[in-house]
């Protein structure tokens, strides 16, 4: 059974920083881009972090550009997002899965679907 953790939020004061952890069960994310997702109560689910499959090509959306940095390491089976210069308007919960990298949006052919998440609170 194909399962996704994701692991490392919390709560930061505004500027700090957070690691995120991704980890995909059942089966390998090589050959996968792989994307980072946040949602608020009540809003949609947007992608924040996008990294190919080769993980040579990083985008990022306006919002996070030049303070998050996504990474991956195949043989650990794990995608990553560095968050730095955290701000209260990066509090939500954090998700990972396979995405369209073209478009950053979640793939129709999802690796396990959606894990739990996990939440991240900035404080001002």
């Amino acid at each position: 059974q194909v399962h996704v953790s994701e692991f490392g939020g919390g709560l930061v004061q505004d500027g700090g920083s957070l690691r995120l952890s991704c980890v995909l069960s059942g089966r390998t994310l090589s050959g996968y881009a792989m994307g980072w997702f946040r949602q608020v109560l009540g809003k949609e689910r947007d992608c924040v972090a996008a990294i190919s499959a080769s993980g040579t090509a990083t985008k990022y959306a306006d919002s996070v550009k030049g303070r998050f940095t996504v990474s991956r390491d195949d043989r650990e089976n794990s995608v990553y997002l560095q968050m730095n210069s955290l701000k209260s308007e990066d509090t939500a919960v954090y998700f990972c899965a396979r995405v369209n990298f073209a478009t950053m949006t979640a793939s129709a052919s999802s690796l396990g679907g959606w894990g739990q998440g996990t939440q991240v609170t900035v404080s001002s």
